[in-house]
Protein backbone atom coordinates (compact mmCIF):
# COMPACT_ATOMS: atom_id res chain seq x y z
CA UNK A 1 0.00 0.00 0.00
CA UNK A 2 2.55 2.54 1.00
CA UNK A 3 4.38 1.62 -2.35
CA UNK A 4 1.04 2.72 -4.19
CA UNK A 5 0.97 6.04 -2.64
CA UNK A 6 4.51 6.71 -2.90
CA UNK A 7 4.07 6.03 -7.07
CA UNK A 8 1.12 8.48 -7.04
CA UNK A 9 3.21 11.08 -5.76
CA UNK A 10 6.25 10.35 -7.82
CA UNK A 11 3.69 11.02 -10.91
CA UNK A 12 2.45 13.80 -9.65
CA UNK A 13 5.60 15.20 -9.16
CA UNK A 14 6.85 13.88 -12.36
CA UNK A 15 3.55 15.90 -14.25
CA UNK A 16 4.13 19.08 -11.99
CA UNK A 17 7.66 19.40 -12.96
CA UNK A 18 6.99 18.56 -16.70
CA UNK A 19 4.14 21.09 -16.91
CA UNK A 20 5.87 24.00 -15.21
CA UNK A 21 8.89 23.55 -17.47
CA UNK A 22 6.47 23.01 -20.60
CA UNK A 23 5.26 26.63 -19.80
CA UNK A 24 8.11 27.94 -19.20
CA UNK A 25 10.09 26.69 -21.96
CA UNK A 26 6.69 28.43 -24.20
CA UNK A 27 7.18 31.58 -22.33
CA UNK A 28 11.02 31.74 -23.24
CA UNK A 29 10.15 30.79 -26.81
CA UNK A 30 7.84 33.85 -27.38
CA UNK A 31 9.98 36.23 -25.97
CA UNK A 32 12.64 34.90 -28.06
CA UNK A 33 10.43 35.15 -30.95
CA UNK A 34 9.19 38.79 -30.26
CA UNK A 35 12.92 39.49 -30.27
CA UNK A 36 13.36 38.17 -33.63
CA UNK A 37 10.25 40.52 -34.91
CA UNK A 38 11.99 43.19 -33.17
CA UNK A 39 15.35 42.33 -35.59
CA UNK A 40 13.03 42.17 -38.61
CA UNK A 41 11.46 45.38 -37.51
CA UNK A 42 14.70 47.41 -36.90
CA UNK A 43 15.96 46.42 -40.29
CA UNK A 44 12.76 47.63 -41.50
CA UNK A 45 13.18 50.92 -39.74
CA UNK A 46 16.84 51.26 -41.06
CA UNK A 47 15.73 50.69 -44.60
CA UNK A 48 12.82 53.23 -44.38
CA UNK A 49 14.80 56.40 -44.30
CA UNK A 50 17.46 55.26 -47.11
CA UNK A 51 14.26 54.52 -49.16
CA UNK A 52 12.67 58.28 -48.55
CA UNK A 53 15.85 59.91 -49.11
CA UNK A 54 16.11 57.59 -52.85
CA UNK A 55 12.65 59.18 -53.52
CA UNK A 56 12.71 62.67 -51.74
CA UNK A 57 14.07 64.42 -55.07
CA UNK A 58 11.94 62.58 -57.70
CA UNK A 59 8.55 63.23 -55.10
CA UNK A 60 8.65 67.03 -55.17
CA UNK A 61 4.88 67.15 -54.67
CA UNK A 62 5.03 64.51 -52.25
CA UNK A 63 6.41 65.77 -49.02
CA UNK A 64 3.90 65.32 -47.01
CA UNK A 65 3.27 61.47 -47.65
CA UNK A 66 7.38 61.43 -47.49
CA UNK A 67 6.60 63.20 -44.11
CA UNK A 68 3.99 60.90 -42.86
CA UNK A 69 5.99 57.39 -43.73
CA UNK A 70 9.27 59.16 -41.21
CA UNK A 71 6.35 60.44 -39.12
CA UNK A 72 4.77 56.80 -39.15
CA UNK A 73 8.39 55.08 -38.78
CA UNK A 74 8.77 56.94 -35.40
CA UNK A 75 5.83 55.90 -33.79
CA UNK A 76 6.07 52.45 -34.38
CA UNK A 77 10.17 51.96 -33.27
CA UNK A 78 8.26 53.28 -29.88
CA UNK A 79 5.32 50.88 -29.59
CA UNK A 80 5.71 48.62 -26.62
CA UNK A 81 3.53 45.38 -26.82
CA UNK A 82 2.00 43.41 -29.21
CA UNK A 83 -1.25 45.66 -29.69
CA UNK A 84 0.74 48.83 -30.01
CA UNK A 85 3.08 47.09 -32.07
CA UNK A 86 0.52 45.96 -34.44
CA UNK A 87 -1.45 49.10 -34.60
CA UNK A 88 1.55 51.20 -35.17
CA UNK A 89 3.17 48.94 -37.75
CA UNK A 90 -0.22 48.66 -39.52
CA UNK A 91 -0.08 52.75 -40.01
CA UNK A 92 3.69 52.47 -41.46
CA UNK A 93 2.29 49.53 -43.76
CA UNK A 94 -0.41 52.32 -44.72
CA UNK A 95 2.22 54.84 -45.15
CA UNK A 96 4.56 53.00 -47.19
CA UNK A 97 1.78 51.53 -49.21
CA UNK A 98 1.18 55.07 -50.52
CA UNK A 99 4.66 56.12 -51.30
CA UNK A 100 4.51 52.41 -53.61
CA UNK A 101 1.47 53.71 -55.10
CA UNK A 102 2.73 56.92 -56.01
CA UNK A 103 5.98 56.14 -57.39
CA UNK A 104 3.92 54.08 -60.38
CA UNK A 105 3.50 57.89 -61.61
CA UNK A 106 7.15 58.30 -61.88
CA UNK A 107 8.93 56.56 -64.49
CA UNK A 108 12.31 57.82 -63.82
CA UNK A 109 11.96 56.89 -59.81
CA UNK A 110 10.70 53.40 -61.19
CA UNK A 111 13.91 52.85 -63.15
CA UNK A 112 16.19 54.39 -60.41
CA UNK A 113 18.39 51.35 -59.78
CA UNK A 114 18.92 51.89 -56.28
CA UNK A 115 15.17 52.92 -55.49
CA UNK A 116 14.49 49.30 -57.12
CA UNK A 117 16.81 47.70 -54.80
CA UNK A 118 15.25 49.62 -51.42
CA UNK A 119 12.40 48.53 -52.68
CA UNK A 120 12.94 44.83 -53.18
CA UNK A 121 15.15 45.06 -49.76
CA UNK A 122 12.28 46.15 -48.25
CA UNK A 123 9.93 43.59 -49.59
CA UNK A 124 12.13 41.21 -48.95
CA UNK A 125 11.94 42.41 -45.26
CA UNK A 126 8.36 41.86 -45.06
CA UNK A 127 8.09 38.66 -45.99
CA UNK A 128 10.63 38.02 -42.78
CA UNK A 129 8.57 39.56 -40.57
CA UNK A 130 5.13 38.36 -41.76
CA UNK A 131 6.83 34.89 -41.19
CA UNK A 132 8.41 35.59 -37.64
CA UNK A 133 4.68 36.92 -36.90
CA UNK A 134 3.35 33.67 -37.44
CA UNK A 135 5.98 31.68 -35.43
CA UNK A 136 5.11 34.45 -32.25
CA UNK A 137 1.60 33.79 -32.97
CA UNK A 138 1.72 29.95 -33.44
CA UNK A 139 3.85 29.94 -29.96
CA UNK A 140 1.34 32.25 -28.36
CA UNK A 141 -1.64 30.06 -29.10
CA UNK A 142 0.29 27.06 -27.57
CA UNK A 143 1.22 28.63 -24.92
CA UNK A 144 -2.30 29.98 -24.26
CA UNK A 145 -4.07 26.60 -24.93
CA UNK A 146 -1.48 25.23 -22.93
CA UNK A 147 -2.68 27.51 -19.86
CA UNK A 148 -6.49 26.76 -20.02
CA UNK A 149 -6.68 23.21 -20.75
CA UNK A 150 -7.28 20.79 -17.50
CA UNK A 151 -5.12 20.05 -15.48
CA UNK A 152 -2.19 22.45 -16.40
CA UNK A 153 -4.32 25.70 -15.93
CA UNK A 154 -4.33 24.77 -12.28
CA UNK A 155 -0.47 24.88 -12.48
CA UNK A 156 -0.77 27.89 -14.30
CA UNK A 157 -2.79 29.86 -12.46
CA UNK A 158 -0.98 28.57 -8.78
CA UNK A 159 2.62 29.50 -10.41
CA UNK A 160 0.73 33.06 -12.27
CA UNK A 161 1.68 32.37 -15.47
CA UNK A 162 -0.42 35.08 -17.65
CA UNK A 163 -1.61 34.95 -21.18
CA UNK A 164 0.40 36.47 -24.28
CA UNK A 165 -1.00 38.90 -26.67
CA UNK A 166 -1.43 37.28 -30.27
CA UNK A 167 -0.07 40.17 -32.84
CA UNK A 168 -3.24 40.65 -34.76
CA UNK A 169 -3.98 42.48 -38.06
CA UNK A 170 -5.48 45.31 -38.76
CA UNK A 171 -9.44 45.42 -39.52
CA UNK A 172 -8.44 47.11 -42.76
CA UNK A 173 -5.92 44.06 -43.28
CA UNK A 174 -9.29 41.55 -42.67
CA UNK A 175 -11.26 43.37 -45.45
CA UNK A 176 -12.01 41.33 -48.22
CA UNK A 177 -10.39 43.00 -51.58
CA UNK A 178 -12.67 43.58 -54.63
CA UNK A 179 -12.11 42.34 -57.92
CA UNK A 180 -13.84 43.36 -61.06
CA UNK A 181 -12.93 41.34 -64.02
CA UNK A 182 -15.41 42.86 -66.15
CA UNK A 183 -14.53 43.50 -69.82
CA UNK A 184 -16.41 46.38 -70.03
CA UNK A 185 -14.92 50.03 -70.65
Amino acid sequence: MIFVIWGIIFVIGIWLISTYNALTALRLRIQNAWRQIDVQLKRRYDLIPNLVEAVKGYMQHEQDTLQKVIEARSQAMVSKGAKEAAEAENMLNQSLGKIFVLMENYPDLKANKNVLNLQEELTTTENQITFARQYYNDLVTQYNTKQQIFPSNMLAGFFGFKPSELFEAAEAEKAVPRVNLSLTR
